[in-house]
């Protein structure tokens, strides 16, 4: 390239320059590399396990920047706009446009009005280095000679196309916008690579007078526009109305994608792990963050699969529309992985479907209806106080409680009479569900719901009897990954939605904590749950639950219908589906079957298309076992007689009404005092008259308390004595059935001796 010979003008100029540059020799030149690793992006992608993006999340609000775009990737129209409208000499200067400095020059010795001196690349050296940047109230003579010494030391560091690229990207447009991605985004709602030559002008227009009145956009604009095509007819008038629109769009939106529910929540989690790291507080591992930016936030990789991801938002959405005229709008799905525990789908809402689109439903905390009852069932067999053939009675019920009678119903309102434990379970029968609640205590089944990971906020006494049936709040999550529990033979582990930025070389595995249920026990609940046999007096014989894989599966709803629960596992996945409304208002006659359960059995589908699940080998200490049941009212056996899985020790080759664990199943129990109850005692009333009593039904019953003999029958009167107590209900056969913990405060009963 041939440069103009220096004048005396510029020769002095120029001295001036080398003088400020020995001066100040700290002003750094950051290489084209380093520009473009360190921009930062306003926008967070949070990626799939294989880097497809599934969300856009904003994470700076300060400004707006897009992608780095390289400058192959902006339209020609865009580069030529901007060079006509900034810098026509770009190509043929060192920074310095000489021409320009003298025209300006002359221009403010005879107030004349001309085109600023000012270079792309002197433009990108103040974009560059804070201590160059433009204040308001303009540049000092300093930041000037600043600027220029390090134009110059740009062009002899960076190619053209370098500088050209790098102010594309950085070059701030109109109010927040930074870089030419964000700009054509926003205004246009294209990629840079499709700007046309309108658009490039009104571009290039905005970067000389970023917040001016569309108007006086449009003029400039109209003048670039005639510089690209000197040859056609430039309509200025309608390039106004163009430009007075453009500006005023904001199709950029902050947050797009697929999974914007978990994109939030993986980005909580990041930001919980940098404060905690920042305070010294134990945390998890870091999440993986990879990116261009300094903050190395660009991007974040999940373990979702967006091909599933996609699917699951998709079914969701169809399946809520389908159910629109049933008061349906919400709906949420969560897929975990039963090995690892990562999320592989999560979808919190049925977005534009939905008036509360902002709720995520995985998280949120409703009724979960009948299914808790496999977690019920699985504890009662893993105590050994049922078996999957135990007969418990389905009739009308009147249970005691503290705060009255409770009276459980079937959802039909019928009562099936006599039924087996697989029946009741698969069935989903509610009378059968309290009655084992009974022999459980509710008490004792929130404890093993909390360790499971579900977060009841009360006491299992506060639910009451009605916890059989769901009364508690959970979150879909917790609720899956407790059937995680299910499907892993009783084990429980946390979920996790992100990949490990580094795994480490694997070494002496720790030892597995134990089970949370009995192993045998889960087997048996989803041997129960697949069962298509079990679930026909309810269900019927072609049940939308029944897959052509091994699947085990629960459905159910909260009272006056406000929630739609199906959760279900297979060999490798658990599913979760909520349908609803995030308003709490009930739904118009949606079941079990029409609700959540559709949903549930495409994913299913989806995810087995070319995968097989096949049934869980039984774990050691089951006994397969033939049974046969007796007589019912009418003559007929209660039950087909079938092959049937026990705990070994338990099994037995008949139940029938008569024998007695069918008969006394579901009714030796404590009826007072409750679980927990703590008894002041007073000392100024005589202590034989500060009597506890105790109250339980059933046959042939006997109390202990403290693991000692205490009385025989349905009643009691004991003595208060100050401490914990346990007071254990046993049958003719010595078995414990019910226990209650007491804690009684106060004096004991003093003697003559210590009153002396």
């Amino acid at each position: 390239m041939q440069l103009a010979p220096l004048t005396p003008s510029r020769k002095t100029f120029a001295a001036a320059l080398l003088a400020a540059a020995c001066v100040h020799p700290a002003w750094a030149l950051a290489s084209f590399e380093d520009v473009k690793r360190d921009f930062r992006s306003s926008d967070t992608a949070v990626l799939d396990r294989n880097g497809e993006l599934l969300q856009r999340v904003r994470t700076d609000p300060t400004v707006r920047r897009g992608q780095w775009i390289a400058l192959a990737d902006v339209s020609p129209a865009l580069r030529t706009a901007m060079v006509l409208s900034e810098d026509r000499r770009f190509y043929e200067h060192s920074g310095i446009d000489w021409r320009a400095v003298s025209a300006a020059a002359w221009g403010n010795l005879w107030n004349t009005r001309t085109r600023g001196a000012s270079t792309i690349t002197m433009q990108l050296s103040g974009l560059l280095d804070d201590d160059l940047r433009r204040s308001s109230g303009g540049r000092s003579f300093t930041q000037k000679i600043g600027q220029t010494v390090a134009a110059a030391q740009l062009e002899r560091n960076w190619r053209k196309d370098q500088i050209l690229e790098a102010y594309l990207n950085t070059v701030p447009f109109r109010g927040e916008i930074v870089g030419i991605d964000a700009l054509s985004r926003t205004l246009f709602g294209k990629a840079p690579s499709g700007l046309d030559a309108r658009e490039a002008a009104v571009a290039s227009a905005l970067v000389r007078a970023p917040n001016a009145k569309p108007n006086m956009v449009a003029q400039r604009a109209c003048e670039v526009l005639r510089a690209m095509e000197p040859q056609q007819k430039t309509d200025c008038e309608a390039l106004d109305m163009f430009t007075s629109a453009a500006v005023q769009r904001r199709a950029f939106e902050a947050n797009e994608g697929i999974a914007p529910h978990a994109a939030r929540r993986v980005l909580r989690e990041l930001r919980d792990a940098d404060a905690n790291a920042d305070t010294g507080a134990a945390t998890a591992p870091p999440l993986p963050r990879k990116g261009t930016g300094k903050d190395k936030d660009a991007s974040v990789r999940t373990t979702l699969r967006a091909p599933l991801q996609r699917f699951a938002l998709d079914t969701l959405q169809r399946h809520l529309r389908e159910l629109r005229d049933r008061h349906v709008e919400d709906g949420a799905l969560v897929v975990l992985d039963n090995t690892t525990g990562e999320v592989l789908a999560w979808v919190g809402s049925s977005g534009p479907l939905s008036q509360a689109a902002e709720v995520d439903g995985v998280t949120a905390l409703r009724q979960p209806g009948s299914t808790l009852k496999p977690l019920l069932y699985g504890q009662a067999i893993a105590e050994r106080r049922i078996t999957a053939a135990s007969l418990i009675e389905d009739s009308s019920a009147q249970i005691s409680t503290a705060s009255g009678l409770y009276i459980p119903q079937n959802y039909d309102r019928r009562f099936k009479g006599p039924v087996s434990a697989r029946t009741a379970l698969a069935a989903s029968l509610n009378v059968p569900a309290v009655r084992t609640l009974v022999m459980v205590s509710p008490e004792s089944f929130a404890r093993e719901l909390r360790a499971a990971g579900l977060p009841l906020r009360e006491s299992g006494d506060y639910y009451g009897y009605s916890l059989a049936l769901g009364s508690a709040e959970v979150s879909l999550l917790s609720l899956t990954n407790a059937y995680r529990m299910l499907a892993n033979g009783g084990r429980y582990g946390t979920t996790t939605m992100t990949v490990p930025a580094e795994r480490p070389k694997a070494t002496a595995q720790p030892a597995s904590p134990p089970p949370l249920l009995d192993p045998r026990a889960a087997f048996i609940v989803g041997d129960i749950l697949s069962d298509p046999n079990a679930r026909t007096r309810t269900f019927g014989l072609d049940s939308i639950l029944s897959t052509r894989f091994w699947t085990a599966v629960k459905t159910g709803t909260s009272k006056d219908m406000r929630d739609n629960w199906a959760v279900g596992w297979s060999q490798r996945y658990t599913v979760g589906v909520w349908v609803g409304n995030a308003s709490g208002e009930s739904m118009w006659d949606v079941s079990g079957t029409s609700g959540a359960a559709p949903v549930w059995a495409e994913v299913m589908r989806f995810l087995h298309a070319r995968e097989p699940s096949r049934p869980p080998a039984p774990p050691p200490g089951l006994v397969e076992a033939r049974v046969e049941f007796g007589p019912g009212p009418d003559g007929n056996a209660l039950e087909a007689a079938r092959s049937e899985w026990f705990l070994q020790g338990t099994e037995q080759p008949l139940f029938a009404l008569d024998t007695g664990m069918a008969n006394d199943i579901g009714f030796a129990r404590i009826t007072s005092p409750s679980d927990g109850t703590i008894i002041a005692v007073d000392p100024d009333i005589p202590p034989l008259r500060q009597r506890v009593r105790f109250e339980s039904e059933g046959r042939n019953v006997q109390w202990r308390i403290d693991g000692k003999f205490f009385a025989r029958g349905n009643s009691a009167q004991w003595l208060p004595w100050p401490g914990r107590h346990v007071i254990e209900l046993v049958d003719g056969a010595g078995k414990v059935v019910d226990q209650r913990r007491i804690e009684v405060r106060g004096a004991g009963v003093v003697t003559k001796s210590a009153r002396r």
